[in-house]
């Protein structure tokens, strides 16, 4: 690899992505993002959003549910308690699990059972739910409960003698399956606070910058002295990210896993684009015949194999069958004349 004499100098402090932290907690973190176009940071964005695995309840048995919240609503109430999904690299996908249906390499079982038998309102919340024991850590698949009082999440009232019992199945998946699986509540993402690339069309009655009141990201950034030193060919180069977590995954642990995915999908298609020229190794899946291999001539009107042999003839060379004649007669020649 030449050396490249653009990285001496200062020019090097400004080589590469750069992350500035403003602020982080266990659920919030504010970062910029600089030294990236805008695809890459907006990648970054969605893969945080859609693609970082956690694990939620996915399968619901209700065993009895005498309580006036139908089957379905409780089910669907369920499968959005947040679960603990730290070291979630540790379960299997469903799907590649070499079990029938689920065990404990690929889920995570959780059990509840509830009846009322006093004249006030029973409430049943997430920390009622027992986690079983089948699991690949002491920890994954725990219901997540931020509250002062230490309850979690509402799953349902229920008066005298009104009983729910029922067993939950936790699985691996991620949000662009279902939004249960989200690791965010939100992300912020903005860039240009000032509007100097105008790729906003800002609607406005009298005065556009009483109308729409400036970010406090505009602080971080200097606006146009005057509109005609707008540049056409200016583009981004920084980005501020808000992650909002809901407790499943640390705050920082969703960007760091949001960037290996984004690697994952980057080194795929690298080696997708790699596969003809070698750079990745030979490759040994399957393919279709190509019609440049030699003995296969091109545009050769189909009247040879992939394997170069004559139409007539059988793929080992022979002209004839195993027989040594067709049924018609002709040892291996046309039937046509």
């Amino acid at each position: 690899m030449e050396y490249d004499h653009m990285m001496d100098g200062d020019f090097k402090e400004d080589f590469g992505p750069k992350i500035q932290v403003s602020a982080a907690d266990n659920i919030h973190v504010d970062f910029e993002l600089s030294n990236v176009d805008l695809s890459l940071a907006n990648s970054l964005r969605r893969v945080m959003h859609a693609e970082v695995p956690t694990i939620a309840i996915d399968l619901v048995e209700i065993e009895s549910n005498t309580s006036v919240l139908a089957d379905e609503f409780i089910s669907h109430r369920l499968g959005l308690i947040p679960l603990d999904s730290s070291e979630i690299d540790q379960l299997n996908y469903s799907r590649d699990c070499d079990c029938d249906q689920h065990c404990g390499r690929c889920s995570v079982t959780l059990t509840l059972h509830a009846k009322c038998t006093s004249d006030e309102v029973m409430k049943v919340y997430a920390r009622d739910l027992v986690v079983g024991h089948e699991r690949p850590n002491s920890h994954i698949g725990n219901p997540i409960i931020t509250d002062p009082d230490g309850l979690g999440s509402l799953i349902c009232k229920l008066r005298k003698d009104q009983e729910l019992k029922l067993t939950c199945i936790a699985k691996k998946g991620i949000a662009k399956e279902h939004a249960k699986w989200s690791p965010t509540a939100a992300i912020g993402f903005e860039y240009d606070p000032h509007n100097n690339l105008h790729h906003l069309d800002l609607w406005y009655e009298v005065d556009a910058q009483a109308e729409w009141p400036k970010s406090k990201y505009a602080e971080l950034e200097e606006p146009l002295a005057k509109p005609e030193d707008f540049d056409y060919d200016a583009v981004p180069s920084r980005f501020y990210f808000e992650v909002e977590g809901i407790g499943n995954i640390q705050s920082d642990a969703i960007i760091l896993e949001g960037v290996k995915e984004l690697q994952r999908k980057l080194a795929g298609l690298i080696h997708g684009l790699g596969e003809n020229d070698g750079m990745n190794g030979e490759y040994d899946g399957p393919r279709s015949p190509d019609a440049m291999d030699a003995g296969a001539g091109y545009m050769d009107q189909g009247y040879t194999t992939p394997y170069g042999n004559p139409g007539s003839a059988s793929a080992w060379g022979g002209g004839a069958t195993a027989y040594g004649t067709t049924p018609y007669g002709n040892s291996g020649s046309s039937g046509w004349s």
